[in-house]
């Protein structure tokens, strides 16, 4: 055994780098404090915010953002994608040459496949998301499919494996990011490698200067910063695929692949927020709830809301989708009467009859938890104190 640094991390021959003084991925913590190893993902990983559901299209800015590694330098002039494996043809193209290639735009919503973990109880410690690590954006690049058939496969069967630039540590075993998709799936039209975002060139953090757009798919699909696409003929055996985002009960658990993005409605949470709980507080009167509702499995076709814990349900009026792999806007009237507290829900339901659960969807890994959102609102009458803002008040000017 090799010792590196001052004791907190070593080298085990064959086995891998590890850390020795710090909790692993997946450790299952109790009670709601947060690790410093949390935090240290949650600053540089960001949620969007859920005022941002009122937005069709989310801002470049407010999208949600997952960084396995570190965001990699790029330079676009030396950047290549290179297409190998057991292909007929092995192609390499610089940026652009992809960007010369036909294109489209396609609106598709992104969620992390481990959205919700940080409500488990108890939580595997890792990325700690609340409910919203999520957004849709408009993609703009080539589809996959006609540089694959470029390419020719030699195989019909097996998977086709996207490397990142991004490179790390994780289980021990250092890698580059890489996620495979069988080559089936490869075919669907809609698959992009996308190198602009919302009419933008991709920012550093979302996958500069070409990523993979899966729509429907959990987010660890959609692998940024590209710079390789092999075909294998076989199943790919790599941590992230056949490791890592799997749906499993215990440790022992061989699990299920996470694929498809289970349903999930949210809401843009009303009135306004307590700084700390963000508890709401809104006056007696009509209110309009809005939100977003999307799945990967089917498109949704009916909303839900709760005003009482999730005890009773009443549908929601849907608005179309921007495009077929993008989220729904939905909204319902509520006449608030009765001060006091109240606890909202909202839940979706898709055309192939998934509905999003009430209880917590535990997990050894906490992916694929779409239980109910729940927001705590205070419904208060005139006469607390109001502190005038000091361009309203009646000022007399100096003369």
């Amino acid at each position: 055994m090799n010792t590196i640094g001052s004791g907190f991390c070593r080298l085990r021959g064959q086995e891998g780098l590890k850390v020795t003084d710090s909790l692993p991925a997946g450790t299952l913590v109790d009670g709601t404090d947060i690790t410093q190893s949390e935090l240290q993902l949650a600053v540089r990983n960001h949620s969007m915010p859920l005022e941002a559901l009122r937005y069709a299209v989310t801002p470049i800015g407010l999208h949600y953002v997952l960084t396995h590694f570190d965001i990699p330098a790029v330079d676009a002039n030396a950047w290549s994608l290179k297409v190998g494996g057991r292909v007929r043809h092995h192609l390499e193209l610089n940026l652009e040459q992809l960007k010369a290639r036909p294109s489209t735009t396609i609106a598709v919503t992104l969620e992390c496949a481990g959205n919700g973990r940080a409500r488990l109880s108890p939580r595997p410690l890792s990325q700690p998301w609340l409910v919203e690590a999520v957004g849709t954006a408009e993609w703009t690049g080539t589809p996959l499919k006609p540089l694959l058939d470029e390419a020719e496969p030699l195989d019909g069967t097996g998977d086709v494996v996207f490397t990142g630039l991004d490179r790390g540590i994780q289980g021990e075993i250092e890698q580059q990011y890489e996620r495979s998709l069988p080559v089936a799936e490869c075919r669907r039209d809609e698959i992009l490698l996308a190198y602009a975002m919302n009419g933008q060139p991709l920012a550093p953090q979302h996958g500069f200067p070409v990523r993979l757009i899966v729509p429907g798919w959990y987010g660890m699909a959609h692998v940024k910063w590209l710079r390789g696409i092999t075909v294998l003929g076989e199943t790919f055996a790599g941590f992230q695929q056949a490791t890592a985002y799997h749906y499993r009960l215990s440790d022992d658990d061989a699990g299920v692949p996470v694929t498809r993005i289970l349903p999930r409605a949210l809401m843009v949470p009303p009135g306004i927020p307590d700084f700390m709980s963000r508890v709401r507080f809104l006056g007696v009167g009509r209110h309009v709830l809005t939100g977003r509702a999307w799945s990967g499995c089917a498109p949704i076709t009916k909303v839900e809301v709760s005003l009482d814990e999730g005890f009773s349900w009443a549908e929601a009026e849907l608005e179309d989708s921007v495009s077929p792999y993008a989220w729904r806007a939905w909204s319902y009237d509520w006449d608030a009467t009765r001060p006091g507290e109240h606890e909202l829900c909202v839940r979706a339901t898709d055309d192939a009859g998934n509905v999003q659960p009430t209880a917590q969807n535990w997990n050894r890994e906490g992916v694929q938890n779409n239980s109910v959102q729940r927001v705590r609102v205070v419904v208060v009458e005139s006469g607390h104190t109001v502190q005038a803002p000091a361009d309203r008040r009646n000022v007399t000017s100096a003369t």
